[in-house]
């Protein structure tokens, strides 16, 4: 019989996400076959598996702390949001469609069976399967169609541990008023309730959980206490939040424009993570004044987040930036706005802009959404600061649904190798200042993120750094950490035994 375990949240960003990673690592670390699942995810976080289809980040970075490759059959359904809106339907993997939410709303009952169906298959691979609900289960008002929280609960016929955020403050009110709006039947699925994100001295805790546990008849499993772990996040709630706020000096300043539809900014954990390094997310056109290269970042609106970029001024701080020769680097969306034209009659609807002019390239967007992983190898036409970076090997992803033109004598950055044949991708400026690429990931590998940090601790005169920093090893790290904690602070041996000795009630 396959062990199974569901976590649901009083709210957003209560730390789900994470804290089914550190259940996937321990089940792992006790010898069995574990995978993640969420239903659906809502983010503009996403990544690639092997075989080129495209799902959320949570459920990729959960599938590498359950030592397995990740599997879309783990997130069947993700949604990207292109306005307040309108979102991309993503169904195992592949564009289906775009919805406003109302439309959506009602199109879910038609998904149970092949979300029941994808996790029946899931199951009758793995011995234990830890799931992820979204947002809250006390969403009333989206009870009778759900299919990620209760619903999907009952589908998988599962226990339900409640994760609950006291660093937002009115955890008890949370708890309490959560289970109050479940049906009868919802709250008898629930068998548990973490607390998590607690800073201080848990004894001053423990009247409060003797009464909520009186008042609730659930048991409080454990209070996780604030972790400094460095996981990627499912989506930009925490940008919202201010997690990525540093104020620590480091020799190198690099600032992440903050654009309003940003997409894949995990792909800077691993240049955060470096020893060198303090990654900023800014919309304030006044915080480039000291940036050591400004990157424009992926986007889910690209013509929308461009002309937000005009209006706000940061369009303007950009090319002040590029004035002063302060290296500029685009990614995806990104790499579209550095061009001279964008065309979109697909994603925005918005026809024709110019882009920033960064770039001598024209990108035209397309009902076609390229995804795939990728290896690559970085060009021999190099700015200097840069020629550290020739040659070397680097893997990636790519997830666009535009095709970018460079004009006459505009070099690439690399080579995406691609069914045994070298394809040209991204630009170089002819100042060497400006690059972009459609390869997300980028930073992950090792060799390219510290030739690349180095060309800019040269560019202020500063010494290279021998940085020994390997990527892969740092996320096993905190994998490890997570579990442990976990292990220290939690009843693990408690979530054994619910999913063991959970019986579905005879209709």
């Amino acid at each position: 019989m396959t062990l199974a375990v569901m976590l649901q949240g009083t709210a957003s960003d209560v730390g789900k996400s994470v804290l089914v990673a550190g259940l996937c690592r321990i089940f792992h670390q006790d010898g069995l076959r574990t995978a993640p699942f969420k239903s659906q995810n809502m983010a503009l976080n996403s990544g690639i598996t092997p075989d080129g289809k495209e799902m959320g980040r949570a459920q990729i970075f959960q599938a590498e702390a359950a030592g397995i490759a990740p599997d879309v059959r783990m997130n069947p359904i993700l949604l990207k949001p292109t306005s307040d809106r309108q979102a991309q339907v993503v169904l195992m993997g592949q564009v289906a469609t775009s919805m406003d939410a109302v439309s959506y709303h009602q199109y879910k009952p038609r998904l149970r069976e092949q979300i029941l169906a994808v996790y029946q298959s899931l199951a009758g691979e793995y011995e234990a399967l830890v799931l992820e609900g979204a947002g809250s289960p006390a969403e009333i008002n989206l009870r009778d169609r759900d299919i990620v929280n209760m619903g999907m609960a009952e589908m998988a016929q599962c226990p339900v541990i409640l994760v609950a955020d006291i660093d937002r403050g009115g955890v008890f009110a949370a708890i309490y008023g959560t289970l109050a709006l479940l049906q009868p039947q919802e709250r008898a699925r629930v068998k548990g309730v973490i607390i998590n994100k607690f800073r201080g001295d848990v004894a001053l805790l423990r009247s409060g959980i003797e009464q909520i546990e009186a008042l609730t008849g659930v048991p409080v499993l454990g209070v996780m206490p604030w972790l400094d772990v460095d996981l990627e996040d499912e989506d930009g709630v925490a940008l919202q939040a201010g997690k990525y706020h540093r104020t620590d000096r480091r020799d190198i300043d690099i600032a992440v424009v903050h654009l309003p539809h940003i997409a894949n900014f995990t792909d800077f954990n691993a240049l955060a993570a470096q020893p060198d390094v303090r990654v900023r997310y800014v919309r304030d056109p006044q915080a480039l004044a000291d940036a050591d290269l400004v990157i424009l970042p992926g986007s889910k609106n690209t013509l929308g987040d461009l002309c937000w970029l005009r209006e706000s001024g940061m369009a303007h701080a950009v090319e002040q930036a590029r004035q002063r020769k302060v290296p500029l680097l685009g990614i995806c969306g990104g790499y579209q706005m550095l061009g001279e034209t964008i065309i979109d009659e697909v994603e925005s609807g918005l026809g024709a802009q110019p882009g920033l002019g960064g770039l001598k390239t024209v990108t035209h967007f397309a009902q076609h959404k390229t995804t795939t992983q990728v290896q690559a190898t970085l060009g021999s036409a190099l700015p200097d600061w840069l020629a550290d970076a020739a040659g070397l090997r680097v893997s990636g992803y790519e997830i666009h649904m535009g095709e970018t033109r460079r004009e006459a004598g505009c070099p690439p950055l690399l080579q995406l190798h691609k069914a045994g044949q070298a394809v040209d991708d991204g630009a170089i400026s002819d100042d060497g200042l400006a690059f972009g690429t459609y390869l997300h990931g980028l930073f992950d590998s090792d060799a390219f993120t510290r030739a690349l940090l180095n060309g800019l601790r040269q560019r202020k005169g500063l010494a290279p750094l021998d940085s020994a920093l390997e990527y892969a090893r740092y996320k096993t790290r905190q994998f490890d950490r997570l579990a442990e904690a976990m292990r220290e602070h939690i009843a693990i041996d408690k979530i054994y035994a619910i999913m063991r000795q959970h019986q579905e009630p005879l209709c």
